[in-house]
Formats: C-alpha cells, sequence, structure tokens
C-alpha cells in the first residue's frame, strides 16, 4: 500500500509539473501572438501612409509641376499636335 501511495504521489507531482509548463508555454505563446498582432496593426498603418504618399505623388497636377519645373516640358501648342486614327500611316 506505501509503494502504491508513493508511486501515485510521483505520478501527480508529474502531472502537476506537466500542468505547470504547459501553461507557462500557452502564456509565452500569447505574448507572442499580442507582439505579433501589435506589429500587424502597426504594419496596416504604415501601408495606409504608404498608399497615401503614393496617391499624392501620382496627382496629376504634381506630376505636370514636375515635368514642368524640373524637366522643363510645357504642353505643346495647338498646331504641333497631330491626331492619329488606327490604321492610318504617316509617311
Amino acid at each position: 500500500m506505501l509503494r502504491l501511495n508513493i508511486i501515485l504521489a510521483l505520478v501527480l507531482m508529474t502531472c502537476a509539473l506537466a500542468v505547470v509548463s504547459a501553461r507557462h508555454q500557452a502564456r509565452k505563446s500569447f505574448i507572442e501572438l499580442q507582439a505579433e498582432e501589435k506589429r500587424t496593426r502597426d504594419l496596416d498603418i504604415e501601408w495606409g501612409r504608404l498608399q497615401l504618399e503614393q496617391s499624392t505623388w501620382a496627382m496629376h497636377g504634381r506630376i505636370e509641376q514636375v515635368a514642368r519645373d524640373h524637366l522643363g516640358m510645357a504642353i505643346p501648342s495647338a498646331e504641333r499636335i497631330q491626331v492619329l486614327s488606327p490604321g492610318t500611316a504617316q509617311p
């Protein structure tokens, strides 16, 4: 009987240690999950900012201003504009 009690006590302590270890691992995993969710939110915010910046840089007026100021480009006069229809060839 004493031998059975000792074996059961050892099994009980082993199970208790396994429960403690499993709870500790679960807490560590939860902390990692929270950190990754925060990182996801931060990346979503950065993605939104980058989309806003891209839309700002791609605005028609901005492109036209850069072409005019930095590249020295200008809108051609009406006499210099040629409209081509599909299928017509210019010599």
